[in-house]
């Protein structure tokens, strides 16, 4: 596996991160790779937009949408 190493680390937040990842019984590398999957796994909001922007387009005018909702209300 590839490995990242950060240099600089304030010592604010080097200390922060290493009294959490004792809290959550984590060495500091685990808890550390575990913000950073789960900053990677969380899309970004340009990434969302794009995936919306290339799904096909469907054209319902407002009236369609209110004809809809009230026969899904009648439904009821």
């Amino acid at each position: 596996m590839p490995t990242i190493q950060v240099k600089n680390v304030p010592t604010d937040v080097h200390d922060t991160l290493r009294h959490r990842a004792i809290d959550a019984h984590q060495s500091l590398q685990e808890y550390v790779l575990g913000i950073l999957v789960r900053e990677a796994r969380q899309p970004t909001l340009e990434e969302v937009l794009a995936r919306a922007a290339a799904r096909p387009k469907v054209h319902v005018s407002a009236d369609e949408i209110v004809a809809m909702i009230r026969e899904d209300r009648e439904s009821r």
